[in-house]
């Protein structure tokens, strides 16, 4: 591994998180996932980068029962357009680069989120207020867009506005990425929308947890990133779609390592057509895909479930229990189905809370 620079641990955020000022706690944080020691960025990174975990890790693997473990040529743009892609990416800073980068992956992400990603260690108000002004910034020279609604109506004011990767944003990532960007901006519906934030708030909730010394998350492969291809009956090419792939060890630097696939239900799909996407599961785990590429283990499966009331979601988180377990064709052994604020928990004891 590459020697990082040498950055001082006073005023180390996640240092100070966590009691007695861990330095080598510090160092491992610094090597993993926080931009402010790295580049001198003041950021949360994104985990999708993290390489996959493998026998030279000195890392192993948890597993349960039943082995389940958690051409044509374009036009030539206009100089204007090159001058000014060329100008704002010199203006840009490194924590503009991170941003754009967060909203790449998540596809939208609201002032807030941004806020806990980029500026988790300024004070709320002073954080939000510098948070307002480069999403301003942002907007200004179009590396973001935002949608026309806000989540929390118009009393909520510039803090609702949810942003997505705008025309000059898209052209500086194709620049990076040396190929056009996967996925180009369309509105997206209500139901979309709110399946899509609820990803990265619990995408977000995993970084803090993190960032507060309760967990590691070593990667976390958001949507396209996370889909599985392969094989079904009769060499049918199949893909398996879960919303995250997640490795995670219970605490920093831990030696077991736990995978999960990450389904998010808001309450709007019928209880039969979550136990058809849990057979997608168990069809893609008897397929010994993904086990082949992972030391023989297969991810335990986390349906997280909510609805318009805490009462309706509980209904539903029993109803998905019950259907699974009558269900002949899955293994209720591979499913854990859990409230969000669950979520951690169940990660800390790898699967079995």
């Amino acid at each position: 591994m590459t020697d990082l620079p040498a950055v001082p641990h006073e005023g180390c955020p996640a240092a100070q998180a966590l009691s007695g000022g861990d330095t080598d706690l510090c160092e491992l944080l610094r090597r993993s996932h926080f931009d402010d020691h790295l580049d001198r960025r003041i950021a949360l990174s994104s985990t999708s980068a993290s390489p996959p975990v493998d026998g030279q890790s000195g890392r192993t693997h948890a597993t349960t029962d039943a082995d389940f473990a958690s051409s044509s040529s374009r036009p030539r743009r206009p100089a204007s357009i090159r001058h000014d892609l060329t100008t704002i990416s010199k203006e840009m800073s490194e924590r503009d680069f991170a941003i754009l980068r967060s909203v790449a992956e998540h596809r939208f992400l609201t002032v807030r989120m941004i806020h806990q990603l980029h500026f988790h260690e300024l004070s709320p108000r002073s954080g939000l207020r510098i948070t307002q002004r480069t999403l301003a910034r942002l907007r200004r020279w179009r590396v973001l867009g935002t949608l026309e609604r806000r989540i929390g109506g118009l009393r909520a004011g510039s803090g609702g506005l949810v942003h997505y990767v705008d025309l000059i944003g898209a052209k500086l990532l194709q620049i990076e990425n040396g190929e056009p960007p996967k996925r180009r901006y369309t509105t997206p519906s209500t139901t979309f929308l709110s399946h899509t934030l609820a990803i990265a708030e619990t995408h977000i909730t995993l970084l803090t947890a993190q960032l507060q010394g309760r967990l590691e998350l070593i990667r976390a492969d958001i949507e396209a990133v996370a889909w599985r291809t392969y094989h079904g009956l009769g060499g049918a090419l199949l893909t398996l779609r879960p919303d995250m792939y997640l490795e995670t060890a219970a605490e920093i630097g831990g030696d077991l390592i736990s995978s999960w696939f990450f389904e998010q239900d808001m309450g709007t799909e019928s209880i039969p057509t979550l136990v058809r996407k849990s057979r997608e599961y168990e069809n893609y785990r008897r397929s010994g895909t993904e086990q082949d590429q992972a030391e023989g283990v297969f991810p335990l499966v986390i349906w997280s479930l909510t609805a318009r009331t805490e009462t309706k979601a509980e209904q539903r988180r029993l109803a998905l229990v019950e259907a699974i377990e009558r269900d002949q064709r899955l293994d209720g052994r591979l499913f854990r189905i859990i409230a969000p604020h669950q979520l951690i928990r169940l990660i800390q004891t790898g699967g079995t809370a």
